[in-house]
């Protein structure tokens, strides 16, 4: 049964032919059927290269004319993308298929072994192209409609992988000359090892669904893994590893089954939010905490009067320990000089321009330690700049340091520092300051 040819490419065949014999005649070499055909398989190729070669180049230029003269994003994405250059190495192969008969006797053994070489050629030309393209499509759509910054990388991933194992099935296939289906068979006795050769692409092809469905992860967000390094932006989400760069730009990667299979932490929160907690504490000295004298909150008052309101409402409702703070009350009391302080620290803190007062604001006392009380200020800044916050809590904790001598109250200091953080949020990255 004849092979369908692909090109119809007769009278091209035929003139290189001639071109091949009247060279020998000129030469004085004889009639040589396989140097012949050596000759001419060496002389089609090269037209075949040169051809695609040439379709490559008038099509880009054809393609960069329409973008100068219509200037698209779409075009200048597929130029960027070098879509055309890739799919244009299936110019060549269909070249050769279609030129090879023509030197060759039906069912030459020579032939039959050639068009599978070349058959096989086309295929990966193909995958090539194939691949390009899905690339592109995937770059396009997470440029336009993925808002969210979903992973999908890992579904690109996995089809290209699927389509390249159909492509390579059916290159042996024509290479050996058997059934595609006949492989799909033999393949079924390897699946245990390709489960172990491929386990950690199906544990990331899974955990990609997961992290899209649930909505886990995104690119750009800012993500610290318990157990690892990982403290950073998310810059690529691939099949087999999530790509974290650190604040001090170190590169750090996790399989994505691993943030699946156990816990981690997402400050995108913090960032859709447009707030970051602040949380620091000092140490008050013991012996500076007493009972709060006439002479005492006299002074609290001369030095500070946006207290009288406070100080008022405790002295008509005596027993309650809150008093109206118009967004929340104001946790104080009147009975030792650090229930004053702790009721103009709660003022501060919701009065302040520099902090977010739509969200909690709360000072508490923790247990004591042998340093002292400690007084915690639990409270979010108005931006998540890195910067910014970092100089807002260092402006919080100066204040009310530097007032808390005017109720009497003295900061520990112990020999070493008087201000402590509890549970401090992690730097944030140098590179995505507006993340942090």
């Amino acid at each position: 049964m004849e092979k369908l040819q692909l090109i119809p490419s007769h009278a091209i065949g035929t003139f290189l032919l001639d071109v091949i014999h009247r060279i020998f005649s000129f030469l004085g070499i004889g009639h040589n059927e396989t140097l012949q055909d050596i000759v001419y398989v060496a002389m089609v190729t090269v037209l075949s290269l040169f051809i695609g070669w040439a379709v490559k180049w008038i099509v880009v230029w054809l393609v960069r004319k329409l973008v100068s003269m219509r200037p698209s994003e779409f075009g200048r994405d597929l130029l960027e993308k070098h879509v055309i250059s890739h799919c244009a190495h299936f110019i060549p192969p269909l070249v050769l298929l279609g030129l090879l008969p023509i030197a060759f006797n039906r069912g030459n053994r020579m032939l039959d072994i050639l068009e599978r070489i070349v058959g096989a050629y086309a295929l990966v030309a193909l995958g090539i192209g194939l691949a390009a393209v899905m690339a592109f499509i995937y770059y396009r759509y997470d440029k336009h409609e993925n808002t969210k910054n979903l992973p999908l990388k890992g579904i690109l991933n996995v089809g290209r992988g699927i389509m390249w194992m159909v492509i390579v099935i059916i290159t042996v296939s024509v290479l050996l000359d058997k059934s595609p289906a006949m492989l799909l068979t033999g393949l079924g006795a390897f699946a245990a090892a390709l489960m172990l050769i491929f386990k950690d692409s199906i544990l990331g092809f899974v955990a990609g669904i997961q992290m899209s469905q649930n909505d886990m992860l995104h690119v750009g967000d800012w993500i610290v893994v318990p157990g690892t390094p990982a403290n950073g932006v998310v810059t690529d989400v691939s099949l087999t590893a999530v790509k974290i760069q650190n604040f001090d730009n170190t590169f750090v990667t996790v399989p994505p089954y691993t943030l699946v299979s156990g816990s981690f932490q997402n400050w995108r929160g913090m960032k859709e939010a447009g707030a970051r907690r602040m949380n620091p504490t000092l140490t008050i000295d013991m012996d500076s905490i007493g009972r709060l004298t006439p002479d005492m909150l006299g002074r609290a008052l001369r030095l500070h009067p946006e207290l009288q309101p406070f100080v008022d409402a405790s002295r008509r409702a005596p027993g309650k320990v809150v008093a109206d703070g118009g967004i929340r009350p104001l946790n104080g009391s009147l009975e030792t000089n650090l229930g004053l302080y702790r009721a103009y620290a709660t003022q501060y803190l919701l009065t302040s321009p520099l902090l977010n007062n739509t969200m909690q604001v709360l000072v508490q006392l923790m247990p004591p330690t042998n340093n002292g009380i400690p007084i915690n200020f639990y409270c979010f800044t108005d931006t998540t700049d890195w910067n910014a916050y970092e100089a807002i809590q260092s402006t919080i904790i100066e204040h009310l340091t530097v007032v808390a001598p005017d109720f009497g109250l003295a900061i520990y200091y112990g020999g070493s520092m008087a201000i402590e953080t509890v549970a401090a949020a992690p730097a944030a990255p140098a590179t995505d300051v507006k993340a942090s």
